[in-house]
């Protein structure tokens, strides 16, 4: 039989832990994993002939934890998978490749669908910090991250198209 001080000692000890668990949250949410994405699927079109150049099934990080946490705790991505961010307007952004374990094509599209800027993101040597990684920059209201080289390989360029399939509590449908 377990006794009366022992169980004490263990419901204070369950009460600081969730204390302590409590705090650390209110002041670093970034330490516990986010919420489950959203998903959706991406079809870029190209700009001449709106032909479909490629699908891609996205997770959404579309609040500023998911997008500040990007794909940084993925181990890989399949060959037609990435993510979304999506920002509450259009503006100039900057991305960059914190905790990654893979490269990434990095897409920035303007509001309307129309992709403004690609780059080519590679990791970043072992060892950097926050301050010396690489700032991939572009305007856009949404970002597509894919596998590097996804977007060579698609014959995907600036001035194709995104469309948005459907998502968001409200079934929203962009582009």
């Amino acid at each position: 039989m377990v006794s009366r001080q022992t169980l004490t000692i263990a419901a204070f000890a369950v009460l600081v832990l969730a204390s302590v668990t409590g705090a650390v949250y209110a002041f670093n949410p970034s330490a516990f994993p986010t919420s489950e994405y959203e998903r959706t699927t991406v079809t870029v079109l190209d700009e001449a002939d709106n032909e479909t150049l490629a699908t891609v099934d996205v997770r959404i990080a579309d609040t500023h934890q998911k997008r500040y946490t990007g794909l940084s705790e993925t181990e890989s991505l399949g060959e037609d998978e990435g993510m979304l961010f999506v920002h509450d307007d259009e503006g100039e952004h900057a991305y960059v490749m914190r905790e990654m374990s893979f490269p990434l094509d990095i897409v920035f599209v303007d509001e309307n669908g129309t992709i403004t800027q690609i780059h080519h993101a590679e990791l970043p040597p072992e060892g950097t910090s926050g301050e010396d990684l690489t700032k991939y920059r572009g305007t856009g209201k949404y970002v597509l991250e894919v596998p590097y080289g996804y977007t060579n390989e698609s014959c995907i360029e600036e001035g194709d198209r995104i469309r948005i399939g459907d998502y968001g509590s409200e079934g929203e449908t962009t582009t």
